[in-house]
């Protein structure tokens, strides 16, 4: 207390100063009106700055959230537009955006984001991990796609994540289309290339250019028709089979992957199981 008692003594002087210099400004700003405008721009200037700069740091640490926010937001309009489109007909992104998720009965594909904690791109039978499994509605055998092309197949699911059967898998297999045309051929991966893919026995008639955009056919009940795979960078011609081998370049970047959707086909019970007893019959 002492301290600050000789401080005050100190600068006695100073603080008179301060004191009447502060009061003569206060009855400026309060006595004219330029001078007051000109005080309360540049307030607005001063707080409006420290206000942007904590809002920047905020967001900053929101990132995250607002990350999901969207990848749930996407994973929803999917849903919808694969519940309102039928056949080429284009829907308009506005009007998706504004519409309600339709009544179960209506939805055949319905999408769920995850995150991948794991990419394998390296061997030959890679594997994906995503974080999310059984409690987020992830199965076996559901399809896994990202804005840009397919990914994979679910191969195994516990209740927080999952497992992948990558693309760039030997196993992996899937039917696939030329767009534009119903020429259909087989997806696989001969190891090598982790940008490359192969469709083996696509029909010769298959009026097949390079350039050309691959894309799912709908023919399996895991992905719908029309998902990009990929684009024809070269092609051979079987002469003793009259079938095409393709070697296509993958949409995605399957060594960079952060986000994904895995498709739900709610039908896909009922199919396999009526295909089951066509095949039994």
């Amino acid at each position: 207390m002492q301290q600050i008692i000789n401080f005050l003594i100190r600068n006695k002087h100073f603080l008179l100063f301060a004191f009447l210099l502060m009061l003569s400004l206060v009855f400026t700003i309060q006595s004219h009106s330029y001078h007051r405008s000109k005080f309360v721009n540049s307030a607005n200037w001063f707080t409006g700055g420290i206000y942007g700069s904590v809002s920047s740091v905020q967001d900053y640490f929101n990132l995250k959230t607002y990350n999901q926010q969207l990848l749930e937001e996407n994973a929803r309009l999917r849903t919808i537009v694969s519940a309102t489109k039928t056949g080429n007909e284009s829907i308009d992104p506005l009007t998706a955006a504004n519409s309600p998720i339709p009544a179960d009965s209506t939805v055949q594909y319905a999408y769920n984001p995850a995150k991948v904690i794991n990419n394998n791109y390296a061997k030959t039978d890679n594997f994906i991990t995503l974080k999310g499994g059984g409690s987020s509605n992830i199965k076996k055998d559901q399809g896994v796609i990202t804005s840009q092309g397919i990914v994979g197949i679910i191969d195994n699911t516990s209740s927080s994540y999952s497992t992948v059967l990558s693309i760039l898998n030997s196993n992996f297999t899937t039917q696939v289309k030329l767009k534009g045309s119903e020429h259909f051929g087989t997806l696989q991966w001969d190891g090598k290339s982790p940008n490359v893919v192969q469709v083996i026995d696509m029909q010769q008639q298959a009026p097949v250019t390079k350039g050309d955009t691959i894309e799912t056919s709908g023919k399996s009940a895991i992905f719908p028709k029309g998902i990009p795979v990929g684009v024809v960078q070269d092609y051979t011609l079987d002469s003793s089979k009259n079938f095409y081998t393709l070697s296509v370049k993958l949409m995605n970047d399957m060594t960079s992957l952060g986000h994904v959707y895995v498709i739900e086909n709610k039908a896909r019970v009922e199919i396999e199981q009526l295909e089951k007893e066509n095949y039994e019959e």
